[in-house]
């Protein structure tokens, strides 16, 4: 079995909470499933910027992203973000690898929209990496930032990326470590089983709008794209990956 799981900046930016789920995720691994890694960072992004006297925009929900923003991007999300993770990993007993999209081509993109500046859109994705970390027991950690043909950084957002590289990598569970339990419906309950056509019916009633739409849009591409399941759970409850993978019903499922 194959699984890639994305987890939000913002559960990474605490320790305890980067090594709780570091050792979830090694627990997975030494189940004899084969995991690949994929995080954000947008949080930790925006406070390094500030710190520089930086301002972060946004259009759309995505950080428009310049010539100075993308040395930060990789400083952070390439750099102390994914490095931290790594290290968790390491800790937790496994041997982790930590990568961005330009390795190896993992992840190529082009520009999204010149008005966001370097914010890419993967298309493309060469999973032959992955395969051979994994074959040989190591867990691939995955900043995101990809490359263009032309030899440019782009900064992409994390759950287009996670969606490119499960699509490409054909996993059997995607799952999105979030700050929300799941997906509500109308009246606010958790709704555990959604199809593509469900999903849809969310967005266009204006029950599902920002974040949790866009996260509908990436779970919908990522099972169009060949995923058997995307799973949407609250990334701080107790042993949450553990439990998904134990079978558990928690969180909502995104199924064809």
């Amino acid at each position: 079995m194959k699984a890639l799981i994305k987890i939000g900046g913002s559960l990474l930016d605490d320790p305890a909470s980067r090594t709780d789920i570091a050792r979830q995720i090694a627990q997975l691994a030494a189940s004899g499933i084969a995991v690949t890694v994929v995080h954000g960072g947008g949080k930790q992004m925006t406070r390094f910027l500030e710190e520089r006297g930086i301002a972060s925009t946004f259009v759309r929900g995505l950080r428009v992203t310049t010539e100075e923003t993308i040395d930060a991007v990789l400083k952070v999300l390439a750099g102390s973000v994914n490095t931290q993770l790594v290290a968790a990993l390491g800790l937790a007993g496994t041997r982790a690898v930590g990568l961005t999209g330009i390795d190896a081509g993992l992840a190529v993109a082009e520009q999204l929209d010149p008005e966001l500046g370097l914010v890419g859109r993967v298309v493309s994705s060469d999973s032959g990496l992955l395969n051979t970390l994994t074959a040989a027991g190591y867990i691939p950690v995955v900043a995101c930032v990809a490359g263009g043909r032309g030899g440019e950084v782009f900064n992409v957002n994390g759950d287009s990326m996670a969606v490119a590289v499960a699509s490409e990598w054909k996993v059997d569970r995607l799952v999105f470590l979030t700050d929300v339990a799941g997906v509500l419906d109308a009246a606010k309950a958790i709704l555990p089983v959604l199809t593509i056509e469900g999903c849809r019916d969310l967005i266009a009633a204006g029950v599902a709008t920002g974040g949790m739409q866009a996260k509908l849009n990436a779970a919908t591409g990522a099972v169009e794209g060949g995923v058997r399941e995307v799973r949407i759970v609250k990334g701080s409850d107790s042993d949450i990956v553990t439990r998904v993978f134990a079978g558990e019903n928690v969180g909502t499922k995104v199924v064809r």
